[in-house]
């Protein structure tokens, strides 16, 4: 694999993705930009190549539909100049879970977790042969907070963090790093997706800000990066405490307090 392996980027026409572009361009690495509008994809591109002087390729595809997910699929299983996969394309809904269309819910799903997965899948093995490559999947501190009541898109973004975690302990000792990256509230398009107005809120991070940091976790080989949380200590601790309990779950009997008295 080169040094600077190219980096194919999902969601790649604003926001998340189109930072990791620009930022990876100042790095030196030719890009794959996939996304559903072209017009801003080229736009981009053009940019890059201007200030960058890097290779960059468009694949225009709706990550929902099946046969645009294969397009890019194959592009992973085929291209060796691949060497960093950035799962960010998603979305959110509006409203609770009862108001939500099954329709909808499913298309929130299909690209929020099982685009994810397949592109995943479609380079892991090559990137495992290879004994190098870089597997950056996008989630969300909502995945952490049924509280926040966002029930189906924290749903997708515990998907998310869960599938880098395993991918992790399956692919890190054979050469592969696999990171998981857990924005709060972040500028960006998908409020308007969910109905809500971004520029009446308070605590949001910028876009670059987010990026920057996520990129930091990045540099160091983080598993999982939380660029809003002040105390890593904090995650340690969740860590630690969800591991203490899992020696005591592969147990032959129930607990006692699930015994009924006979």
């Amino acid at each position: 694999m080169a040094a600077n392996p190219s980096v194919l980027i999902t969601g790649a026409s604003t926001g998340i993705g189109a930072t990791y572009a620009d930022r990876f361009a100042r790095r030196g690495h030719d890009l794959v930009l996939v996304a559903r509008d072209r017009r801003r994809m080229e736009a981009l591109a053009t940019r890059l190549r201007q200030e960058s002087g890097v290779a960059v390729d468009i694949i225009q595809a709706d990550l929902t539909e099946a046969a645009d997910l294969a397009v890019v699929e194959t592009r992973l299983r085929d291209d060796t100049r691949i060497g960093i996969l950035i799962n960010n394309a998603g979305t959110a809904l509006g409203g609770s879970f009862i108001e939500q269309s099954t329709d909808d819910v499913a298309r929130l799903v299909a690209l929020n977790t099982t685009a994810m997965l397949r592109l995943a899948s479609a380079v892991a093995p090559r990137f495992v042969q290879a004994g190098e490559g870089a597997i950056i999947n996008i989630g969300s501190v909502v995945g952490l907070a049924p509280e926040f009541a966002m029930t189906v898109y924290g749903a997708t973004k515990a998907f998310a963090l869960f599938l880098s975690q395993g991918l992790s302990v399956e692919l890190g000792p054979k050469g592969v790093y696999v990171q998981a990256v857990l924005p709060a509230a972040t500028r960006t398009e998908i409020w308007e997706h969910a109905g809500a107005d971004v520029n009446t809120m308070t605590g949001v991070m910028e876009v670059d800000e987010l990026v920057d940091a996520a990129l930091a976790g990045f540099d160091r080989r983080e598993p999982v990066t939380i660029p809003p949380l002040p105390d890593v200590e904090q995650w340690n601790a969740f860590q630690a405490a969800r591991q203490a309990m899992l020696p005591n779950t592969g147990q032959e009997h129930a607990a006692a307090r699930y015994r009924t008295a006979v």
